[in-house]
């Protein structure tokens, strides 16, 4: 990705060129790859420890720290109606996003790389995907010989 710097008036401002708008962090949720605009994301963590938020919906994993903000720690694998991660299976990792100002935590399987992907190889949703995927995904991909669902952040946060 290549940024520029372009004074502004008050501040510098980052111009993003085109290319940035295809890349993607890749994640696995319940062993389907997914990806996230990878400027949406502002951190990736190891496992946390996670906090219980009494009366949150059920897609909220809890809160966590992250260098003294608090942050909303959403359960992925809940979010899409999965079953839950099995007894020793290794923790989630965190994908942190930012949305309105607030800091939330996108818990999944495991985190990959990130893939600049081909405006070419983009689709609409298969009519086969699961309606619950389907409100949350932008697309699809197909990335080698699996399918990408690309997640759209603010769909996924838009609980309840």
């Amino acid at each position: 990705m290549q940024t520029e710097m372009r004074p502004s008036t008050q501040r510098a401002v980052a111009v993003v060129t085109e290319s940035a708008a295809a890349m993607f962090l890749t994640l696995t949720v319940a062993g389907q790859l997914c990806g996230v605009p990878v400027l949406a994301v502002r951190d990736i963590l190891a496992a946390q420890a996670i906090t219980r938020v009494p009366l949150a919906p059920r897609e909220v994993a809890g809160s966590l720290n992250l260098r003294g903000r608090i942050v909303t720690a959403i359960d992925l694998r809940r979010r899409l109606g999965l079953p839950p991660r099995e007894a020793g299976a290794p923790p989630p990792m965190s994908v942190v996003v930012e949305q309105s100002g607030e800091l939330y935590s996108l818990l999944s399987d495991s985190v990959g790389e990130v893939l600049a992907l081909p405006e070419e190889g983009f689709a609409a949703n298969p009519p086969t995907l699961d309606p619950v995927w389907r409100d949350v995904s932008r697309g699809v991909h197909k990335e080698d010989e699996r399918l990408l669902i690309v997640l759209d952040v603010d769909r996924i946060l838009a609980i309840g």
